[in-house]
């Protein structure tokens, strides 16, 4: 039997997520886990998704999985955001890597956020829950670096 790879994300990634938000806006800790606003690319309203940060050679990042998803498009069009950490926000500015660079975060994600590895994995995004197999997917996501404004 094989597992499923997914181009788009699962059906029920948006229901957890918005539990997530609901959750982390009343104040309950996530982990690692922190939310990320952006103004909607058509809408212009702030969409907040979760996000895992990681930190590589002293520098956050954050990795969009679907590369073709909402939130990642929103990036694009616009890097304004804020994380936000329990009571504590900061507003940032999102910039994407070129694929050139970023397999070096993506070979850091199964050490720095273990976790989130199997969702990778199931997903298609890595190819094995090893920083080879991260690193082999980094054409598959986006990656952002996370810089303070």
């Amino acid at each position: 039997m094989t597992e499923a790879h997914w181009t788009a994300p699962p059906w029920w990634l948006k229901f957890f997520n918005k539990i997530n938000v609901g959750l982390q806006r009343l104040g309950v800790p996530l982990g690692p886990t922190q939310l990320l606003t952006l103004r909607g690319r058509r809408s212009g309203m702030p969409r907040t998704t979760p996000v895992t940060p990681l930190t590589v050679d002293g520098q956050r990042y954050v990795i969009g999985g679907f590369a073709n998803g909402d939130w990642v498009a929103n990036a694009r069009a616009n890097g304004e955001a804020t994380l936000r950490h329990g009571r504590r926000t900061q507003t940032v500015r999102l910039v994407e890597l070129p694929e050139s660079e970023r397999g070096a975060i993506m070979r850091a994600f199964p050490t720095e956020i273990p976790r989130g590895v199997g969702f990778f994995v199931k997903t298609g995004v890595a190819e094995a829950p090893t920083p080879e197999g991260f690193e082999k997917g980094a054409a598959k996501a986006a990656v952002f670096r996370i810089e303070p404004r």
